[in-house]
């Protein structure tokens, strides 16, 4: 683990003899024993994960709103109607392919903030400046910030408790999807946003605090979580991963994100002639019927045809039946039909269901 960057909170996390393991590059816990009363304390009462490897940038200046509206295939303009709100979106190579997903805050006409992905850090910020250098804006990365997401139904009734009052106060004021600075030297940031399905916060705070708060939310009995029960979270409620899910082979509508895409105007994203393309791939929820576990690469076959793969695949604890997303290559597919798994040297049978598979806490 020597070659790999490690958080703000590494130590604490060998000292609740959390599984280490290398992350796109970071060491990062997968679990702290029990990987299943991870993921079930966030459904039913509230967990803390250390997220410090996602990348926080600025994005400043009189242009802003003009370059995300040409960066983004998302309308940042539906953001500008309230400070803070935060905006869903993926960034487009010119074929419509995704470079990566992404939040994006909106503070002002001025000033957004953006939060990507660890894996795809070096291509974001290359493809970001690249583009920036016809706008006047100025981005800044934000390298020594660390992140911590405490999500579940009871996350803001123990972070009352817990938390300072001030911070406490700035988030009673936010609504879900909104985002605020708070603190003395407005540094700090807290959103009400999170990537489980579930209510909660995510923090952008110095490091010396990110200590403070994990020590404050673990020493205070809510459980830390690492990325085994992040994954089943996120897939439970249907969000996309980037390099599973998502990919610069496929544009969003073909990954099951049309709705984080609008076409219907006179905005011109990068990759939006791609995108009016007409193309068969769809995005489907699965369910095993058979005894096994779905996983990622697996082949989807119908009609004696194979016509996809899963994208991504698990056992849902929530619903104790194996789940997964898959991305297919016909229309033909509709809601409760059945599809045959490629697992090893045998077929099993799954059903084609609506996804998310949870909503709040409880199976869609």
């Amino acid at each position: 683990m020597s070659n790999l960057q490690k958080t703000p909170l590494y130590t604490h996390h060998q000292r609740l003899n959390a599984k280490i393991v290398d992350f796109g590059g970071w060491a990062l816990p997968v679990n702290y024993g029990s990987q299943i009363e991870e993921h079930n304390a966030v459904r039913n009462d509230c967990g803390v994960f250390d997220v410090s490897h996602m990348t926080v940038s600025d994005i400043v200046g009189a242009q802003t709103i003009n370059f995300l509206s040409k960066l983004l295939a998302n309308d940042i303009t539906k953001a500008t109607k309230q400070p803070g709100k935060a905006l869903y979106s993926c960034m487009l190579n010119e074929n419509g392919g995704v470079i990566d997903d992404l939040i994006v805050y909106y503070l002002n006409d001025e000033h957004c903030r953006l939060v990507t992905n660890a894996g795809t850090r070096d291509k974001d910020i290359a493809w970001i400046k690249q583009q920036a250098q016809a706008y006047s804006v100025e981005f800044t990365e934000r390298p020594n910030l660390a992140l911590i997401a405490v999500q579940g139904p009871n996350s803001l009734s123990k972070c009352s408790k817990l938390l300072e009052t001030e911070l406490v106060d700035t988030i009673q004021k936010l609504n879900r999807f909104q985002g605020s600075f708070f603190g003395v030297d407005n540094q700090q940031f807290v959103g009400r946003t999170g990537y489980t399905g579930e209510d909660g916060i995510e923090l952008i705070i110095t490091k010396d605090q990110a200590i403070e708060v994990w020590n404050t939310l673990t020493n205070a009995g809510i459980q830390a979580c690492g990325l085994g029960a992040r994954d089943t979270l996120r897939l439970e409620a249907g969000m996309s991963l980037y390099g599973n899910d998502l990919d610069e082979q496929n544009n969003p509508i073909e990954s099951g994100l049309s709705w984080t895409v609008k076409l219907n105007d006179n905005r011109d994203f990068i990759g939006k002639e791609a995108c009016l393309k007409s193309s068969n791939k769809q995005m489907i929820g699965l369910v095993l019927l058979d005894k096994g576990v779905l996983r990622g690469h697996q082949k989807v076959h119908f009609n004696d045809t194979e016509i996809g793969e899963i994208t991504s695949g698990t056992f849902s604890p929530t619903l104790q039946k194996s789940i997964a997303l898959a991305r297919i290559n016909t229309t033909e597919l509709e809601l409760g039909q059945t599809v045959l798994i490629a697992v090893r040297k045998k077929f099993l049978q799954a059903q084609v269901v609506p996804y998310p598979f949870i909503k709040n806490g409880r199976a869609s």
